[in-house]
């Protein structure tokens, strides 16, 4: 019995059909003039031999990859996992804005050893566009390739000069409103936990000293340079309680560093809000879970995560877009 041989490549088809195998190429992927009685014939060769174009292949010579990276930088939190609350919220839109746009999702977690690392990814070839999650300290790095990478977005703060198109709510209006409402509920020693290295909480700590200069509240902000990732931030938490008396109120600058703070001031017998009152930011739904459940800043993730592929499909199409910086809004519940 006679083993049929299956064409493997365009150019095999090519001979079979007796023609180039631009006509071939022409052929299958409808683009071109050609005969349609020699498409036609080329078509049917093509499903008699089960010859399936090379969708890859076809992509990389469009200049297409289907494919978008998104990028998580971790330039100073480096204990920080993809598993974090707010990378799984993020990615989740992020992962149904692309499907829905025939787009895959390529997921990178970085730490930037070099000053070249941004630049690798960009130049890889292997998506048509850059989302970063995050600025972490590489603000820089990025102002820098975007000047030659078009098709870049990044989550995070905003900042006078930024070269880079960024998406993210205004965060020291969101650092405003959570002390305001420390201040409002009677508290004047308030500390913030969060460590202001990167631009967002830099901008959420700029809002409370804001806050309480204009309250005229007296005595310094004290600041716990809490990092964001879970066990860390756990630790340094703890070690400030061990140190210090609790103060009356916290502004925790992510709600994961705020439920490890309700975790430490339980275990002290420490009762949340009569002694200490407690702000997070994000408003994932591990706020609505604690007990007492959680005040915070909320972030629309839903909304920045569609406004942050509007922005990069529009850049990819050769349109210049501006920053986008979405409203913050408080949403009070039992911790304050």
């Amino acid at each position: 019995m006679a083993v049929e041989k299956r064409v493997r490549n365009i150019a095999e088809l090519a001979e079979l059909a007796g023609v180039t195998a631009g006509t071939v190429s022409r052929a299958l992927s409808g683009k071109g003039f050609i005969s349609e009685k020699t498409r036609e014939r080329i078509r049917a060769l093509a499903e008699e031999h089960k010859f399936r174009p090379n969708v890859l292949a076809q992509k990389l010579r469009n200049q297409r990859t289907g494919a978008i990276n998104v990028v998580i930088p971790l330039g100073h939190e480096r204990g920080q996992h993809i598993s974090d609350p707010f990378f799984m919220a993020m990615l989740g839109r992020l992962a149904d804005e692309l499907t829905e746009r025939g787009y895959e999702l390529i997921l990178t977690r970085v730490v930037p050893d070099n000053a070249d690392w941004l630049s690798q990814i960009v130049s890889s070839g292997r998506s048509d566009g850059v989302i970063l999650i995050g600025q972490s300290t590489e603000a820089a790095t990025l102002d820098r390739v975007a000047a030659v990478y078009p098709p870049m977005v990044a989550w995070g703060g905003h900042y006078a000069g930024q070269r880079h198109c960024s998406v993210g709510t205004d965060n020291i209006i969101g650092g405003k409103l959570a002390a305001r409402r420390l201040i409002d509920q009677g508290c004047r020693q308030i500390a913030f936990f969060g460590d202001p290295s990167s631009i967002e909480i830099a901008q959420r700590l700029e809002g409370c000293q804001e806050a309480l200069a204009e309250a005229g509240v007296g005595g310094a902000l004290k600041v716990v340079p809490a990092p964001l990732a879970e066990e860390e931030n756990a630790a340094e938490i703890d070690l400030f309680f061990e140190r210090e008396a609790p103060p009356d109120g916290v502004v925790a600058a992510s709600d994961v560093i705020a439920v490890n703070t309700l975790f430490a001031l339980a275990r002290r017998g420490v009762p949340v809000p009569e002694k200490v009152k407690v702000v997070g930011y994000d408003d994932l739904p591990i706020a609505t879970r604690t007990t007492p459940r959680l005040t915070t800043i909320r972030q629309d993730i839903s909304a920045g995560a569609a406004r942050l592929i509007d922005c990069l499909f529009r850049r990819m199409a050769g349109e210049e877009t501006a920053a986008v910086v979405m409203a913050p809004q408080l949403i009070v519940r039992e911790s304050a």
